[in-house]
């Protein structure tokens, strides 16, 4: 028995070492190809390379038939699409709990968020109704909640406040500051899904992309800043002025500081008591997720009971603790918004209208990603819109998706927008039965729920540290937004942030990081011999590359940077030499102008030779000397023909660096990785025209490498190619080049090419 078991141990140690031996060979397999050198036309040879056909997407757009009839019904309304196919067995039961855990929350949050805006708490319930179920129709994503948030609603409460506090606007309305807010309000709401219908229609859904997330980040939290300054006159019991503008959330401060005096206990009291409620609740419910099937309500919960406590111990009267009041019951008919608010309203209107669909396509993709489906941002934006637009008709005011409803509407087993059409049920049942039972709910009790329910974009602040070690430029972008968004108010922050990040992009473009690239050992690989130790430059080659792409703004510096990191100064050294040529052809022009005046003395001398004899032997020895004359100057100009054209020889041999006594480069080709380049521009050709004409002219030849097929043919396009400049200097890769440029080494340097000066 002992035999097996030793041999069974000895295979399996055979087995281990030479899986160990496999493994250490795949480890140093190299791999071996063997290829021509190629340059460009090579390849687009080898390649077959020809035009890519252009499609005309616009044809597709007039064409009709039912099946793109089908289609473009489907698209524009995807409940027909997911709703005949909806698993009822699997999934309904999830989107009933889902739905009824959303609107008991969806309740308090409506009334709190209503009175953020400035409006009467039954707005909130409106708000609450329409949107959601409106977005259950066009909407792609399956598990946002739609309806009233926080920083929408400050936003809002933003731009009625400053209106209303002008009265000479309310009485231009014929109503009260009540009727005048609601007027703005559900006007605004028209105009902010005026925007997002017509942006999606066009699909401007991109717009969002210009939004990173550290500045949405940043907005959001700075908007919750604003919010519990806001609600810290519902805290205190006090009475404050509006303020709008620049600058409103610090005289805001201010105020509150100086009104402290007047603050209602039994109101502090109130509010404090609700807060840690709600808080003790929420953290129960963290402790308890995964033993409890749905979240205790701790917001519905504590609503009630403060309800039930105001109502008996008469809080109103007795404390002075301010209540909701009135609230009405049943629906209202639609109204048509205000079209002389139109103009006031517009730049609010598309802040607004941004921010919403930012929010909600940021959060709609998180739950896309996490469950494997694919959410349309045009699409969105017509939902979201649509939303807001009929919502407008029934005096909701703006909605976005809230972070909090959202994530119960997952975590309760929520699958599909069928969970917020059973929420927004529920909601219509408060409206038209129970509305009326909250009048004696204190309004301290909803600045309650709307500070607790700011702990989620309170915590955004811990990116402060993280950015601090991920990305400073991304911490930047924070900082600003956050402090434009603070000290300049909510719209011109946003501008503002915009604005500020896209101005960074603009300067990071224009500040790439530039390297000279040496060979890794053994490889085709090359790599920054800054950042490679390994990697050493190809002895006579530089390869130079830049990590943004080259366009107008950067050219200059790109060119710059480029013959710094060669080590050469190009310019002085060509400088230099075009004036020793100069001295050479003024020197040569005086040796031809000595040599000038030298036969002519010559010739004057023979000329004045006389001689005294008699007649006839005068004109013997004339005619003689007259043909010996002859002979002389003949002689002279073959001289003079010969003489020149070695001068002009000597005078091209003469041009070089070398035989001008100027330093030579330590390098005789120059390559440019270009594989960084998406795009050119005419002022990119210009400079690359350059840079060949200027090391030209200093003798060391210039080769492209690596460039995309889109760039080379813009190159083409922009006559970028002539006779002095081919294809044949465009090589697929770095090593190709290098090769090249290593085998074919230019005793004598090309002529320079003619560029256009920038």
């Amino acid at each position: 028995m002992g035999l097996p078991d030793g041999s069974d141990q000895g295979t399996h140690q055979t087995e281990a070492l030479l899986s160990a031996a496999q493994e250490m060979e795949l480890q140093r397999r190299d791999y071996h190809v063997e290829r021509p050198l190629l340059n460009q036309e090579q390849l687009e040879d080898l390649g077959h390379w020809g035009p890519v056909a252009k499609t005309h997407q616009w044809r597709t757009w007039f064409r009709c038939s039912r099946a793109r009839a089908y289609s473009l019904l489907l698209q524009h309304v995807p409940v027909l699409g997911w709703l005949p196919r909806y698993p009822v067995r699997e999934w309904l039961l999830g989107d009933l709990l889902s739905g009824l855990s959303v609107a008991i929350m969806q309740l308090p949050q409506g009334l709190a968020y209503a009175l953020l805006a400035g409006l009467p708490p039954m707005f909130g319930l409106y708000s609450s109704f329409y949107p959601v179920f409106i977005y259950f129709l066009f909407g792609t994503s399956r598990h946002i909640s739609v309806g009233t948030f926080a920083v929408m609603s400050v936003m809002v409460g933003g731009v009625t406040e400053s209106l209303t506090a002008d009265e000479a606007f309310v009485q231009s309305l014929n109503a009260t500051v009540d009727d005048a807010r609601v007027q703005v309000a559900y006007t605004l709401s028209f105009l902010v899904g005026l925007f997002q219908v017509g942006l999606g229609l066009v699909h401007f859904g991109f717009v969002v992309t210009y939004l990173s997330e550290p500045l949405v980040r940043s907005y959001t939290t700075a908007a919750s800043v604003q919010v519990l300054v806001s609600q810290l006159k519902y805290v205190f019991g006090i009475k404050l002025n509006s303020h709008s503008g620049p600058l409103s959330v610090i005289y805001t401060v201010l105020e509150v500081c100086a009104k402290l005096p007047k603050t209602v206990p039994g109101t502090v009291v109130t509010a404090i008591v609700a807060g840690v409620a709600l808080v003790l609740v929420k953290l129960l419910n963290e402790k308890l997720q995964r033993r409890l099937p749905l979240p205790i309500p701790g917001e519905l919960l504590t609503l009630i009971g403060a309800t039930a406590i105001s109502y008996g111990v008469k809080l109103n009267d007795r404390f002075k603790v301010d209540v909701v009041g009135n609230i009405t019951t049943g629906l209202i008919p639609p109204v048509a918004p205000k079209t002389e608010l139109f103009a006031t309203l517009v730049g609010n209107a598309f802040a607004i209208a941004v921010v919403g669909f930012a929010i909600a396509i940021s959060l709609g993709k998180i739950f896309a990603l996490r469950h494997g489906y694919r959410v349309d941002s045009n699409q969105e934006l017509v939902a979201l819109g649509l939303s807001n637009l009929i919502g407008g008709f029934f005096q909701c005011f703006p909605v976005s998706c809230s972070m909090s409803r959202s994530l119960v509407q997952e975590s309760t087993g929520g699958n599909t927008q069928v969970a917020g059409a059973v929420s927004s049920l529920f909601i219509l049942l408060i409206i038209v039965k129970l509305g009326e039972l909250f009048r004696d709910l204190p309004k301290a009790v909803l600045a309650a729920v709307i500070i607790v329910n700011l702990k989620g974009m309170m915590k955004q602040f811990s990116d402060i540290c993280s950015l601090w070690k991920a990305n400073r430029v991304d911490l930047l972008i924070w900082l600003v937004t956050f402090v434009a968004t603070i000290l300049l108010n909510l719209d011109i922050g946003l501008a503002v942030s915009i604005v500020f990040s896209l101005l960074l992009v603009v300067v990071r473009m224009q500040l790439p990081h530039y390297s000279v690239l040496g060979q890794v050992p053994d490889t085709d690989i090359y790599r920054d011999v800054a950042e490679y130790s390994g990697a050493k430059e190809v002895p006579g080659v530089k390869v130079f590359r830049s990590s943004a792409t080259m366009y107008f703004a950067n050219a200059e510096l790109y060119s710059d940077s480029l013959k710094e990191k060669c080590g050469v100064d190009v310019d002085r050294l060509i400088t230099k030499k075009k004036k020793r040529i100069k001295k050479q052809e003024m020197k040569l022009k005086r040796m031809k102008k000595a040599k000038k005046s030298q036969k002519q003395d010559a010739s004057s001398k023979i000329s004045s030779v006389s001689v005294n004899v008699n007649t006839n032997l005068e004109d013997v020895k004339s005619n003689d000397v007259e043909g010996s004359e002859a002979k002389v100057h003949q002689g002279e100009e073959l001289q003079d023909v010969v003489a020149s054209n070695q001068e002009d020889a000597k005078a091209t041999t003469m041009t070089s660096l070398k035989s001008l006594g100027l330093p030579q480069p330590g390098f005789h080709s120059l390559i440019l990785d270009l594989s960084t380049l998406s795009f050119v521009d005419t002022v990119c050709i210009k400079s690359l025209k350059n840079i060949f004409r200027d090391f030209r002219e200093i003798e060391v030849e210039v080769y492209i490498a690596a460039c995309y097929s889109p760039v080379v043919a813009q190159l083409e396009a922009g006559h970028f190619f002539d006779e002095s400049i081919t294809k044949q200097h465009v090589f697929a890769s770095v090593h190709d080049a290098v090769t090249f440029a290593l085998s074919h080494r230019k005793s004598v340097p090309k002529s320079p090419v003619s560029a256009t000066k920038l």
